[in-house]
């Protein structure tokens, strides 16, 4: 063996074992920074959800570990229970109203930001803020400050000016009581929103507009925003529904901070925790409620998905009832266009 040749293979082994040595200290860091998050995941998360659905089989009232077995009769009683439905009923009202007005605010807003080139930065700062407060801050603010009942309250002095009189009962009656929870989570959630579809509109390549306008369309009208814009946003347009849908489905701080437990305004979640942590501590039958709460968020998730065609990639490629109906408007309204100029 030549010294060059020993010297080469000495070289190459050293270079190995640095290799090797360097992908085991990297391993070791990886596993010691992952490890806590892993634990936290498993104690918090996973054991829980566990531990949840096998408490829906069983009766556990005033203590957490099973007593007896019952099947479904938890589920069949939480289906059945008038309280239970009622709440479903109020959340039904509430994504009326928040899911509509928050869509149409949030585009409406992320469009006047796209066409303010010099201040974007500043006005997403702005809107986006009110995402960094918590919820129970701002319910508060919103039942102290604005919608007090007291006629040196912020609303009520705004209604005078219109020549209104002062609202006493704004969380006692229907529908005052809808405009103050509506009004909390649509300032809280618009900013957010308003980002996605920015981040949608600034995704549009500009060569669609151009084409638009060459073939006559007026740039900023209403007619190229709903056959150019609107076609373009149908997948964020899709995935900000489901995510209203779901926060919607997840409301609790404000109505618990702001009308408590009223019946008539008490969500599923508030319902739920009243059930669980409430004065009956039934544990197994909250946890049932929480499974089936889960399962019909599952079930909205995946209608919505089968209607927008949510996931699938470009549009065309599907065609789901919402896009084929769209298509066909669309075919429809240019037609008649083109007539019109014939």
């Amino acid at each position: 063996m030549s010294a060059p040749s020993a010297v080469t293979r000495s070289q190459q082994a050293r270079e190995s074992g640095g290799t090797r040595t360097g992908g085991v200290r990297q391993t070791g860091i990886f596993w010691l920074f992952f490890t806590p998050f892993l634990v936290g995941l498993f104690i918090f998360t996973v054991v829980p959800l566990i531990w949840g659905g096998l408490l829906s089989f069983f009766e556990a009232r005033g203590t957490i570990l099973p007593t007896r077995f019952v099947g479904l009769d938890n589920f069949a009683a939480f289906l059945t229970d008038t309280a239970f439905l009622q709440s479903l009923l109020t959340f039904a009202i509430f994504a009326a109203f928040i899911v509509p007005v928050t869509m149409v605010a949030s585009l409406f807003l992320a469009v006047l930001v796209n066409g303010l080139p010099k201040l974007q930065g500043f006005f997403r700062s702005v809107f986006f803020l009110p995402t960094a407060c918590s919820y129970v801050v701002a319910s508060v603010i919103w039942r102290l400050a604005l919608f007090n009942g007291l006629e040196s309250g912020i609303m009520n002095q705004f209604l005078g000016v219109f020549g209104i009189g002062p609202v006493a009962e704004w969380l006692s009656a229907s529908p005052y009581w809808w405009v103050v929870l509506v009004s909390v989570r649509l300032w809280l959630q618009v900013g957010f929103y308003m980002l996605l579809f920015l981040a949608g509109l600034q995704a549009i390549p500009t060569h669609l507009y151009e084409a638009a306008a060459v073939d006559g369309l007026t740039p900023g009208s209403f007619r190229m925003f709903r056959m150019i814009t609107m076609p373009q946003l149908r997948a964020t347009s899709a995935a900000v529904l489901l995510l209203l849908l779901v926060n919607a489905f997840q409301a609790f701080d404000e109505f618990y901070n702001l009308t408590g437990q009223n019946p008539e305004t008490r969500p599923p979640l508030v319902y739920l925790y009243s059930v669980a942590f409430g004065t009956q501590q039934n544990f197994g039958s909250g946890s049932a409620g929480a499974l089936v709460l889960t399962a019909i968020m599952v079930v909205v998730g995946l209608l919505q998905a089968s209607l927008f065609g949510f996931g699938t990639g470009e549009d065309g490629k599907r065609r789901t009832p919402l896009t084929m109906w769209l298509r066909r408007r669309s075919q429809v309204s240019t037609a008649a266009t083109t007539e019109r100029e014939g």
